[in-house]
């Protein structure tokens, strides 16, 4: 239970940080898999379901609402440590995905060969480009509460959460294309603060923006994760590859999204150890 919601806290911090994929932190613990299938068969096997995916979402629900609270003071104050901290969470579960490559080839008694390579020299390549382009947020967004509004925030809701499924894509990184990834964290914030105020004016407002987005967040998981149980079952060795590409391209995505200060010893050696700290981290809690 501990162990599942510490996964769920993971991927809500992912899912929060531009250029860091909740799906890429999925894979790395092994249970990326396992999230798609207890989504896709969440009223068949309901109950078995909602005990795997509840912890996850508690987890995923404390991550968000700490983090839009004090997740700028660690990149403000320890961009280096921070961005290396998630770098090494991403390349601790590479070895788990490649073991999985294996085991579909036994399976299948199938190969790796010229196709599955390029589709994820294709999605590598598409993650780095994305990460590229999207240093500065677009202009920002409208949140006034208007039908129009409503139905933008439904829509970016889907584009996002199917980008925070993805493994190697990052829904956060979209939302700042979109000019909605500041504006999104404040409401977060603002609505939660109105909460403990009792400012019932706070409380409507911030729910006329999040109650839309979160139906849209919603919508767009089931909607993601049932193509990809399909694309599973129809060609896993290449998803599996595309996945490995997305993977691979994270670490440069992070890198290109952060910022940071002049290096110096203390910098650089504090980061090696929050890289290693990552990587030992995703190992154990991708481990059966």
């Amino acid at each position: 239970m501990v162990k599942t919601i510490l996964h769920g806290v993971i991927i809500g911090i992912a899912n929060i940080i531009p250029g860091v994929s909740g799906g890429t932190m999925m894979v790395s613990m092994g249970i990326y898999d396992k999230i798609i299938h207890c989504i896709t068969h969440l009223f068949k096997e309901f109950k078995k379901s909602v005990l795997y995916l509840l912890p996850i979402a508690i987890g995923m629900g404390i991550a968000i609402i700490a983090s839009s609270f004090g997740l700028e003071y660690l990149f403000a104050n320890f961009p280096v440590q921070t961005n290396l901290l998630f770098i090494g969470l991403v390349i601790g579960g590479l070895p788990a995905i490649w073991k999985r490559v294996q085991s579909v080839k036994k399976e299948k008694n199938c190969k790796v060969h010229t196709g599955h390579i390029l589709v994820g020299i294709a999605f590598c390549a598409l993650v780095i480009f994305l990460a590229a382009i999207g240093e500065k947020e677009g202009a920002a967004a409208n949140m006034s509460f208007t039908f129009v509004n409503v139905l933008k925030l439904f829509g970016v809701g889907i584009i996002a959460s199917a980008t925070m499924v993805i493994p190697g894509v990052s829904g956060s990184m979209m939302l700042l294309l979109l000019g909605y990834y500041n504006p999104i964290i404040a409401e977060i914030s603002d609505f939660f603060r109105a909460l403990t105020a009792f400012d019932m004016n706070g409380i409507l407002s911030g729910c006329g923006v999040l109650i839309p987005f979160g139906i849209g967040v919603i919508f767009g998981i089931f909607a993601i994760a049932k193509l990809v149980e399909i694309l599973f079952v129809k060609c896993p060795l290449y998803v599996y590859l595309a996945i490995i590409g997305l993977i691979a391209a994270s670490p440069v995505a992070i890198i290109l999204m952060g910022s940071y200060p002049a290096l110096n010893v203390v910098n650089v050696l504090t980061g090696l150890v929050c890289l290693a700290a990552g990587v030992v981290v995703a190992m154990k809690l991708g481990e059966k």
